[in-house]
């Protein structure tokens, strides 16, 4: 009697452990189903818009940046509106080029600069249809 009671005992913990491991199982594919129908975003990521080609006039080989830091503190970041970034640098940092070509959601212009003998080129898009022209793309030559 007492050999039926141990092999009766056995066979009813490994028959409550399968039953946790497929409980796992199921509870593990639907969260997998969930992660895939859903997908996982981080909310709090703000990725600007960048330009999906160089323009014509950036020097073969330039150096693309998400942002510039100056000399002087100055920084210039991809996202900056034109009129904050010409605040920011003034009017004689500019060399006077400038070329414009046609972008996805409007004209993009692509400025000369030179600050203290450090020369770099911006590129100015709107990232929305009839938007603020915005920095679009920074380039070392």
């Amino acid at each position: 009697m007492d050999v039926l009671r141990v092999r009766f005992g056995s066979v009813v913990e490994w028959a409550v452990a399968a039953a946790f491991f497929a409980a796992t199982l199921a509870v593990t594919m639907l969260i997998v189903e969930d992660v895939r129908r859903s997908g996982v975003r981080s909310p709090n990521i703000v990725v600007p818009l960048a330009i999906d080609d160089v323009p014509a006039s950036v020097p073969k080989g330039a150096v693309s940046l998400p942002a510039l830091t100056l000399r002087d503190g100055t920084t210039v970041h991809v996202g900056d509106g034109s009129a904050t970034v010409a605040a920011m640098l003034g009017r004689g940092a500019e060399t006077g080029r400038e070329q414009a070509d046609q972008g996805r959601l409007g004209l993009r212009l692509t400025r000369f600069y030179d600050s203290g003998g450090f020369r770099f080129v911006i590129v100015y898009e709107p990232f929305e249809r009839n938007g603020e022209r915005k920095v679009s793309a920074i380039y070392l030559p």
